[in-house]
């Protein structure tokens, strides 16, 4: 930049010449669009270092070592306004005011912006929003709670910390939360939440006649115990493991691998253990189906930036080019990580696309392609580790992942899990986790980890104190004051089914089975090891995953034109409405039209219809007459896997 083409890039004698300049002001068109204005401070400082003739720093020259910004933290009003002061703290302990300098971005656009000169402006909002402030390499955080100021009384009584931080939470907003649902509503979302699947009615009854207190407890410990738990989980850490089966000789590897994980779900095997079972897998895939994660993901970078982001909800991948401008990660950080696992050695057993993996003895270490610095394994803002050339570096970094104080492993399972039953991450997206994406309730957060560090790993305890809360049980029905919350969880926030409970529901509901290539007949949609050489068109349009990546974000949920065709008319539902229950339900003639009505409402809602339904119904049964009315029972079917209240968990 400096030296080459002389006179037209950088211009000494003309500073307002450069190239550099003309196109930073978009004066010469330029790829990147305007960059600076002509009056800005960095336009003045870069025009006066070219017409002082380009001279280098000094290397002895302090360097910033931190920014604060000042206030860190402030409860606004709607709309209110704050400007924040930035200082830049140097190595040699002098300072800098650089407010005007550095750089503002929200975490939350809806609620908040910030000018270029650190001025924020809040919205009518409720709730907290983090505004990331950026000068050079450096990162700090502004975070803005706006209350909503109603009265909140009457609050339901805890059932554990998470209600106590939650419902604190709650009223220094001002927020009232809505009631708890009922009996019907709380055993089809836990049901739908913790298994996959609609509860059945008899089910149904039996829980709701039950007059112990402690019932919803006991049924989620029911729920926890059932091998269809162990199924559905295991769908979701098989894709974001990315279990995928690319040919037919990968199917080996890849159903023993979700085998594996089903099996150590349903065991209970503490997380930290199941996550060295993973990362740490030695041998060949018969004895260690685990080892198949190796196979997918092949090179020290990816190795590195999956564990990152999965297990520590770090994403990594800015740093292996430049320092990440979002967090404090730089390069040396990003390979002195990739080191855990340099020595992963692989071979082949002689049975195609399988493989046996060990780790080599030799030097645990990574290069900064930059620097040129020799990296051992270190631990995120760790220092360096010294192991022998027989320590299994890949050990050393589970142990560092698993250790009580480590700020990242517990923190990333716990936000993961919470964002699996609430639709929304304390911190989101749940696999961003950074100072300049605040949780809303960091406080919670903290709770959490150290609740799901002292079970020793239990997930099982883990996801039954979620469900124990009355925050998780709270009705998804918004009161006068919570319509617009998003993040504060002062109701239930309704989700569509994903793709494989989806199918799985319509297929309990009509009493039918889906067929999937090379599985057994009657295998359920979320027991599926893997999604590779499945013929599904209904899973991919509701957008199940590929397992190629380990963003939960290749899971989409966004409704389209082709959702909506699909299930109006597509042959696939049609062939479930007129090959399964309904047409059952026609030809039951000892039964009244109402109960066999109740039934279908029953098994779809856990409640019976109410009068207005029940009325439409029999309009619809009236109206083809007994001649048809397999048709009508069709019809009131089909209506029903059509609603919001079919396809969402409320």
């Amino acid at each position: 930049l400096v030296k080459e083409s002389r006179g037209r890039r950088l211009f000494p004698a003309a500073p307002d010449q450069s190239l550099f300049l003309q196109k930073a002001i978009n004066q010469i068109p330029h790829g990147g669009g305007e960059r600076l204005k002509k009056d800005s401070h960095d336009y003045r400082m870069i025009r006066r270092w070219i017409a002082q003739g380009m001279p280098p720093s000094d290397p002895k020259a302090p360097t910033v070592d931190r920014i604060e910004v000042f206030p860190y933290h402030r409860i606004m009003s709607k709309h209110g306004k704050q400007q924040l002061s930035v200082i830049a703290v140097y190595t040699d302990g002098s300072t800098e005011d650089v407010t005007n300098t550095a750089q503002y971005e929200a975490n939350n656009k809806d609620m908040a912006e910030a000018d270029s000169t650190g001025l924020v402006e809040v919205t009518d909002l409720t709730g907290d929003v983090g505004i990331m402030v950026r000068y050079q390499a450096k990162v700090a955080v502004f975070r803005a709670t706006i209350p909503l100021g109603a009265p909140v009384d009457n609050l339901p009584k805890p059932k554990n910390f998470i209600d106590e931080l939650v419902f604190k939470k709650l009223k220094m907003l001002g927020m009232p939360p809505s009631e708890v649902c009922d009996d019907r509503t709380f055993i089809r979302r836990v049901t739908l939440d913790v298994v996959g699947r609609l509860p059945q009615p008899e089910r149904v009854e039996k829980f709701v006649a039950d007059k112990d207190p402690d019932k919803r407890s006991k049924y989620i410990d029911e729920l926890l115990s059932s091998t269809a738990y162990a199924d559905y989980f295991a769908n979701k850490w098989s894709s974001i493991l990315r279990n995928k089966r690319r040919t037919a000789t990968y199917t080996r590897g890849t159903f023993g691998f979700h085998h594996w994980l089903r099996q150590s779900l349903h065991e209970n095997k503490p997380y930290d253990e199941m996550v060295r079972g993973v990362l740490a897998a030695s041998g060949d895939m018969t004895n260690n189906p685990a080892v198949t994660w190796h196979r997918e993901v092949t090179k020290p970078e990816e190795q590195l930036e999956d564990v990152a982001q999965l297990f520590l909800g770090i994403r990594l991948q800015c740093a292996k080019c430049h320092h990440h401008p979002f967090e404090k990660w730089a390069q040396r950080d990003y390979y002195g990580f990739s080191a855990f696992f340099t020595r992963v050695k692989r071979e082949n057993t002689g049975m195609k696309d399988e493989i046996r993996v060990y780790h080599d003895r030799g030097d645990a270490s990574a290069s900064n392609p930059k620097t040129g610095e020799r990296l051992k394994p270190m631990g995120l803002g760790s220092g360096q580790l010294n192991l022998s050339a027989d320590d299994d570096p890949r050990h050393a970094l589970v142990d560092w992942m698993a250790a009580p104080n480590n700020p990242f492993f517990a923190k990333s399972l716990v936000n993961r899990y919470w964002k699996h039953f609430f639709n929304r991450g304390l911190v989101d997206p749940e696999d961003d986790m950074r100072a300049t994406n605040p949780a809303t309730n960091p406080e919670l957060l903290d709770q959490l980890a150290y609740h799901f560090v002292n079970s020793e790993f239990d997930l099982k305890q883990l996801i039954k104190t979620i469900c124990e809360s009355k925050t998780y049980q709270l009705s998804a029905m918004p009161n006068q004051y919570n319509a617009n919350d998003k993040q504060n969880f002062s109701r239930y926030y309704p989700r569509r089914l994903n793709a494989e409970v989806l199918l799985d529901a319509i297929d309990d509901f009509c009493d039918t089975t889906s067929s999937f290539t090379g599985l057994p007949q009657g295998t359920r949609a979320v027991q599926i090891p893997d999604r590779g050489g499945i013929q599904s068109y209904f899973l991919t349009v509701f957008g199940a995953p590929e397992g190629s990546s380990v963003c939960e974000c290749e899971r989409t949920s966004d409704a389209n034109l082709a959702q909506c065709l699909h299930l109006l008319n597509s042959k696939e539902i049609q062939a479930k409405l007129s090959g399964g229950r309904a047409v059952r339900l026609a030809r039951d003639k000892n039964t009244p039209h109402e109960e066999r009505i109740k039934q279908l409402y029953q098994l779809a809602f856990a409640r019976d219809p109410d009068a207005e339904e029940l009325k439409i119904a029999m309009g619809v049964i009236e109206k083809y007459g007994e001649k048809n009315v397999n048709w009508a029972y069709e019809d009131i079917a089909w209506a029903i896997i059509n609603t919001k209240e079919f396809l969402f968990n409320h």
